[in-house]
């Protein structure tokens, strides 16, 4: 399943991003190695997410030995993103008006991960890539895309913001 990795623009970086983490954090969604951005780290937050992604396809791909259980997975409060969507970054972005979209977006693309491991699982690549293709990618690319819009308005409001003093 090589083929998918081209899909996610996979280098040797992947492999650097797999260190350090154990089978039990990769199979419980866990991350070793992340930690949870502390405050608003719009680029930290979309490494967690290409991290993530990068497991995925691993597992897809059969260079994981650890098994992913498709529950887990569609779960969108077990990633670094996750953890810090529903913490800290909640309460630095949740009065942001793309927060909503963001928190769905997110939802949705553990669902479709999820979905693209049920049918790894059952042998069915076309059902994978299709997704993979598909909404998979779509959901991806909105999340990277909300969290920077939503770094670049925040950071238009601090520079119109009147300084004091």
């Amino acid at each position: 399943m090589d083929f998918l990795r081209r899909f996610f623009g996979a280098s040797a970086q992947n492999s650097v991003a797999r260190a350090g983490l154990t089978d039990e954090a990769l199979a419980l969604g866990a991350p070793a190695v992340d930690s949870v951005p502390a405050e608003l780290d719009v680029d930290a937050a979309i490494n967690a997410h290409e991290r993530w992604k990068t497991r995925l396809m691993d597992y897809l791909e059969g260079c994981s030995q650890v098994g992913l259980d498709p529950d887990v997975i569609r779960r969108d409060d077990h990633s670094t993103l996750a953890r810090w969507l529903h913490g800290v970054g909640a309460e630095v972005l949740g009065h942001h008006p793309a927060y909503p979209m963001l928190l769905a977006r997110h939802r949705y693309f553990h669902e479709q991960a999820a979905e693209m491991v049920q049918w790894a699982q059952k042998g069915e690549w076309d059902r994978v890539v299709t997704i993979l293709n598909g909404s998979y990618r779509f959901a991806s690319s909105q999340i990277v895309l909300l969290l920077k819009s939503i770094r670049h308005s925040m950071k238009q409001k601090d520079s119109q913001a009147p300084s004091v003093g």
